[in-house]
């Protein structure tokens, strides 16, 4: 497994990571907590040591899950990453969306409001909550899940700077921001990570964020690099969603789109032929090859999922593979529908 620094806070963390908002339950169709407790125990053992979850994922339930698969010592060989700025208790800063809430079981508790906002205040206990659910004494990343207009970034910055001064987390990261608003965070703080959705499917990144991350030693982490499944090959035109699951009613996830995501992938099998890998592994490796892009989370509920994602943290992919690969996108993907 190869690792990569996180910016400049001296944190080195594989370049896959457990993506543990599936095994929060909610928007997932529910997760079973015993096999996503082995999960986070199979990546540890197999070099995943970076774990990016967040309070959102389950309204607390995927950090409480990460707390109970780092006792016992599991803690010293991970790096957690969590988020803050989604909030559901209060009505301060921007209404984002009403949803009721899945938990492991899959079935809907609580109508829940939820709010971006990060005011001091809120940052603050928002980290304290997370640390209780976590079970740690520091949270190793602490990242702004989407950005709002109501608090300066100046406020939001300082008060994560206090935070690492205190040792409660140890670097500061941003997700769903622009370079203008990363550039704000720098002015008051040292902004080691940028989380941003990044894969084939979705390449604004390549202009934007990932050669400002490259050009200001930021780490970037790719989330959905495989489009939650579409670009593993693990979705054919005959999969059926459960109504709980997010991707029932996504667009994205069409019978048309998933044909032409399968044609994709036949392309681009002599690729991942020659390298033993999976499709997965294959589209996780050119991830983490492209410039300024440091990190690619994928999201595992089992053991067998966990394995399979780190083979590709030793990907060795050379320019004729990633040209390979990047002629068949652009003759494949063209017609691709969100």
């Amino acid at each position: 497994m190869k690792l990569r620094k996180l910016g400049s806070s001296g944190i080195d963390a594989s370049v896959i990571a457990f993506g543990a908002w599936a095994i929060g339950g909610w928007m997932w169709g529910g997760a079973d907590e015993k096999e996503a407790i082995d999960a986070i125990h199979a990546a540890l053992d197999n070099g995943i040591n970076l774990i990016d979850t967040a309070p959102i994922y389950g309204f607390g339930r995927s950090e409480e899950i990460v707390g109970k698969a780092l006792k016992g010592g599991w803690r010293k060989k991970a790096v957690v990453a969590s988020k803050c700025g989604l909030v559901w208790e209060g009505t301060e800063g921007i209404h984002n969306f009403d949803s009721s809430e899945a938990i492991i079981d899959g079935n809907p508790r609580s109508k829940y409001h939820v709010y971006r906002f990060l005011g001091p205040k809120s940052i603050r206990r928002e980290v304290e909550n997370s640390l209780k659910r976590l079970g740690v004494d520091v949270i190793d990343v602490m990242q702004t899940h989407w950005q709002e207009s109501t608090t300066p970034i100046s406020e939001t910055a300082g008060e994560l700077l206090k935070l690492r001064q205190e040792g409660k987390i140890r670097a500061i990261g941003c997700s769903n921001a622009t370079p203008e608003q990363m550039d704000e965070y720098r002015k008051v703080a040292p902004l080691d990570v940028d989380q941003e959705k990044y894969s084939m499917l979705d390449l604004t990144p390549e202009k934007t964020n990932l050669p400002y991350c490259e050009k200001n030693n930021v780490a970037f982490f790719a989330y959905s690099p495989l489009a939650q499944g579409l670009l593993a090959g693990a979705i054919g035109p005959d999969r059926v969603f459960s109504d709980t699951d997010q991707r029932a009613h996504d667009e994205r996830y069409s019978i048309a789109n998933r044909k032409l995501i399968m044609g994709f992938l036949e392309e681009i099998k002599p690729v991942a032929d020659k390298h033993g890998l999976t499709y997965g592994q294959l589209v996780a490796g050119w991830t983490v090859s492209q410039p300024g892009c440091s990190h690619a989370l994928l999201g595992a509920r089992s053991v067998k999922q966990v394995i399979e994602n780190a083979k590709a943290g030793s990907a060795n992919l050379d320019a004729e593979d990633l040209a390979a690969i990047r002629k068949a996108m652009d003759a494949r993907l063209a017609n691709f529908k969100d």
